[in-house]
């Protein structure tokens, strides 16, 4: 791991801004969570917006049933002739009589009032044991209130701890929804190593929930699940510090974290890593020369900002304007500060109308955003890239580097098209 990515306490002074902001709902979540734990539904309670929404994110799934809904709250709730309560009860009994398949149902809450006053914490614990052993049943909050929409997964895991047993066994736990391909290549790599065993949260099956103890430490694969880290520490877990699996350096150093904890080898560890090293350099490589020197400003959205800017920095060479994050976690990002220049802006929290403006007398080649503002910005003749497309696509580990940069080429690819 290069000297830069270690734990030091040098890093950027930081911008902190409290006035509007442009936010994702945290019900987006649900888009790659389902596709992760297989035999899960997510069951939003909430509005016809909330429908809306998840339908319009998640596409009409044509080939098989989707693992996702919404129990709708309407007007004969909110004037007092129906029980909630029981509304809920009955949807969620005719949902799990007719997809026998389900053994972890979600109830997940949303941001109109007439839901935020439900007490879905009781329901969830009403209805698991109407429906034990053969479905589990929990909940958390995905509002768009005062989140960022990526704490839609980190409330999800969260809720999972407290369902986790004991164990007094050493393990390895890697942390965050990743896309299976890339969790297989993780588990080669570390049996290659010779660490084990190693567990995933979420699991892809609920049945496969691992166990955490004191025994148990971890490495956090995104950079957003602040709560799920609490709840695993309270468990007895502990975390290792690393930099986040992004391009060939951010995965070696996640990597090597592991690889120190558990007594592994220089020797070893390289033979381990050496392919996958050489094939990270190599893809990135190929998209260094459209991205080097290029201007890139991030506002703040799904808290992948600094992981993604030490590596548009570090590996391909652009110039870091301003890295903008929602909430900037300094014991999470240890390792990853200190590798952003000296001289870059960084900020947390945001001011979106003071943001627009230094964006815009900066005139950055692209610009990393949430979707509220990318047509503005590209109606100001500004080339944007969807930070919600990072969430969807599978960018972790070496294999998925040159992925993660192909990414910011392509909207560099298509502006000089419609130049053309």
């Amino acid at each position: 791991m290069s000297e830069a990515l270690q734990r030091i306490s040098v890093a950027p002074p930081v911008l902190r801004e409290r006035g509007q902001r442009e936010v994702f709902c945290g019900l987006t979540g649900i888009v790659w969570l389902h596709r992760k734990i297989q035999d899960a539904f997510f069951l939003v309670v909430g509005s016809r917006t909330c429908a809306h929404l998840i339908q319009s994110a998640a596409g009409v799934m044509i080939f098989s049933e989707p693992r996702f809904g919404t129990a709708i709250i309407d007007e004969r709730d909110l004037a007092g002739l129906a029980d909630v309560n029981e509304e809920l009860d009955r949807e969620v009994t005719r949902l799990l009589d007719r997809r026998p398949d389900i053994k972890l149902l979600f109830l997940v809450g949303s941001c109109p009032s007439e839901v935020i006053k439900l007490d879905l914490h009781r329901a969830a614990e009403r209805l698991s044991q109407r429906f034990m052993p053969n479905v589990r049943v929990l909940n958390y909050s995905g509002s768009g209130i005062e989140t960022t929409f990526t704490q839609g997964e980190d409330a999800c895991l969260a809720a999972l701890v407290p369902e986790m047993a004991h164990t007094t066994e050493r393990q390895l736990m890697v942390v965050g929804a990743l896309a299976d391909v890339v969790e297989d290549q993780f588990r080669s790599l570390f049996d290659a190593m010779g660490i084990g065993p190693v567990t995933f949260l979420p699991p892809r099956q609920s049945a496969e929930l691992p166990a955490v103890g004191e025994e148990t430490c971890y490495l956090l694969a995104q950079p957003f699940l602040t709560d799920t880290a609490l709840a695993l520490n309270q468990r007895g877990a502990r975390r290792l510090a690393a930099p986040f699996p992004l391009g060939e350096e951010g995965t070696t150093g996640w990597l090597k974290a592991a690889a120190k904890e558990f007594g592994v080898s220089d020797e070893k560890f390289a033979q381990a890593t050496a392919a996958g090293r050489r094939r990270a350099r190599h893809a990135v490589g190929a998209q260094r020369e459209q991205l080097e020197n290029k201007r890139v400003f991030f506002f703040p959205d799904s808290q992948l900002e600094i992981p993604l800017a030490r590596f548009l920095y570090r590996e391909l060479g652009m110039e870091l304007l301003e890295v903008g994050t929602p909430y900037l976690h300094q014991e999470h990002l240890d390792c990853e500060l200190p590798a952003l220049p000296e001289a870059v802006q960084l900020s947390e929290g945001q001011d979106v109308e003071l943001q627009l403006d230094r964006c815009r007398e900066l005139k950055p080649d692209i610009v990393v955003c949430g979707l509220g503002l990318a047509n503005p910005l590209e109606a100001d003749g500004i080339t944007t890239k969807w930070s919600i497309e990072l969430l969807f696509t599978p960018i972790q580990g070496y294999e998925q580097a040159g992925d993660c940069a192909e990414l910011f080429c392509r909207p560099l690819r298509r502006r000089q098209v419609l130049r053309v």
